[in-house]
C-alpha cells in the first residue's frame, strides 16, 4: 500500500503510552505523541506530533548520549528546562539538543493552554539514556528496543 499525504492528527495515537515504568509513567500522563515517523516507516530519524495538557511533561529531565533531539513548537507556550536552566518558549521557537552533551532536558506545561509541538529524533544504534533526577536508566539493545533499569543495573 502507498501512502498518501494526511492531516499530522490523523496519525493514531500509539496503544503503549510510555515505556517508562511505574512510578515514572504517571508523569507522562498529560502526554500524547503521534508517532509521524514510524506511520510512514522511516527508520533513519523519528519525527512525533507531540500534545502536553496543561501541568504535563514530555518526559523525565533526560539527555542521550548518542542520539540527537530536536524540537519546534507550533502552539502553546511551554518551558523549556535545560539543565539548570528554564527558557518560556512561544509558537515559532525551536531548540536542538546534541547527544553526549551531558545537558538534561524537558518540555514543561506551566500554562493553562494546550501546547503541541513537533519533535525529531535520529535513530543512531546503541544509545543511553541518563536520568539526573531519577533512579532509572535507558539503554537501547540491539534489536532497538529499550530496556529501563534502575542505575545500579536492576530491572524494573
Amino acid at each position: 500500500m502507498k501512502p498518501t499525504p494526511l492531516p499530522a492528527s490523523s496519525v493514531p495515537l500509539p496503544e503503549q503510552k510510555t515505556i517508562y515504568p511505574s512510578p515514572f509513567a504517571a508523569q507522562v500522563e498529560g502526554r500524547a505523541k503521534r508517532k509521524l515517523g514510524d506511520h510512514f516507516g522511516l527508520s533513519n530519524f523519528g519525527v512525533n506530533l507531540t500534545q502536553l495538557l496543561p501541568g504535563a511533561v514530555s518526559a523525565l529531565l533526560h539527555h542521550h548520549l548518542k542520539q540527537d533531539e530536536f524540537i519546534y513548537i507550533l502552539q502553546g507556550t511551554p518551558t523549556l528546562v535545560l539543565g539548570t536552566q528554564e527558557h518560556v518558549l512561544n509558537p515559532g521557537d525551536c531548540f536542538g539538543f546534541k547527544a553526549g552533551n551531558g545537558v538534561a532536558h524537558q518540555l514543561v506545561n506551566r500554562s493553562t493552554a494546550l501546547v503541541v509541538y513537533i519533535e525529531i529524533g535520529d535513530r543512531t544504534a546503541g544509545d543511553e539514556v541518563e536520568y539526573p533526577n531519577d533512579d532509572l536508566k535507558a539503554t537501547q539493545l540491539a534489536n532497538g528496543a529499550w530496556a529501563l533499569t534502575h542505575k545500579d543495573g536492576r530491572p524494573y
